[in-house]
């Protein structure tokens, strides 16, 4: 059955959600990380999916304090992407207390590197970022476009073991218009030895049921709770009936 993964997204340690990536359409809601991950926690949530959306746009990652408070809370694990774009800063990540680093432009920019750390580090720690705009890659933040597709981006890395793939539609991220199936369902089909998690659009369980029928193994969601389209019971009821 597929596995919900709830996203923070996080700038000045705040929760927050963009509309397709933009960063003048922000939303900041009260909702404090700590208290979020504690009640995605209570409800059967195992793992949290963590953007550092200032480190998105930095040198670095720059919510690494927020990291380490949820890492001490020691209820889920967590998965964090933003700002890693070099072997410091992957190591940064790790010793705050994150599970797994989401890795995008540096993988898109600079393959070779990311290679190295899928070979040192391990594919069961390290995911691909994978954020399309019009089909292609867009990177930093989402401000550039690449002309890679994401197919050449996974056949890239597969000869070294990759194994977890976060790809998001960046059209329908943050906008409750439901995922792009058949993108998914197609990378899934191509690519059974891949765990690829659905990111962008998620509006209703319904969606998420609808996917889970095709066959998607993971699914990132993120303001569909924080707007109740989604409560918290309907999460626990759906782990619950695994």
């Amino acid at each position: 059955m597929i596995q919900i993964i709830p996203a923070i997204d996080i700038i000045d340690g705040r929760c927050v959600r963009l509309s397709q990536g933009d960063y003048s359409r922000q939303k900041v809601y009260d909702a404090v990380p700590e208290d979020m991950v504690r009640r995605y926690a209570d409800c059967g949530v195992t793992r949290v999916h963590l953007v550092d959306l200032d480190g998105a746009k930095a040198s670095g990652p720059r919510n690494l304090r927020t990291l380490e408070k949820l890492a001490g809370l020691s209820l889920v694990k967590l998965e964090w992407g933003g700002g890693i774009k070099d072997e410091t800063a992957l190591r940064s990540v790790f010793s705050a207390g994150g599970d797994y680093a989401v890795v995008g432009s540096t993988a898109a920019l600079h393959p070779e590197l990311f290679k190295v750390w899928l070979t040192a580090f391990g594919p069961g720690k390290m995911v691909l970022g994978a954020d399309l705009k019009d089909g292609a890659v867009a990177v930093n933040g989402w401000l550039e476009s690449t002309a890679l597709g994401i197919d050449e981006l996974v056949d890239a890395f597969l000869p070294c073991g990759l194994s977890q793939v976060i790809c998001t539609d960046i059209s329908r991220d943050g906008m409750l218009q439901g995922p792009s199936d058949g993108l998914y369902t197609r990378l899934q089909e191509k690519y059974p030895m891949v765990d690829f998690t659905v990111s962008g659009g998620i509006a209703s369980m319904a969606d998420i049921e609808r996917l889970d029928a095709s066959g998607l193994r993971k699914v990132i969601v993120g303001k569909a709770i924080y707007e109740n389209r989604i409560a918290l019971d309907d999460i626990r009821s759906f782990i619950e009936g695994r």
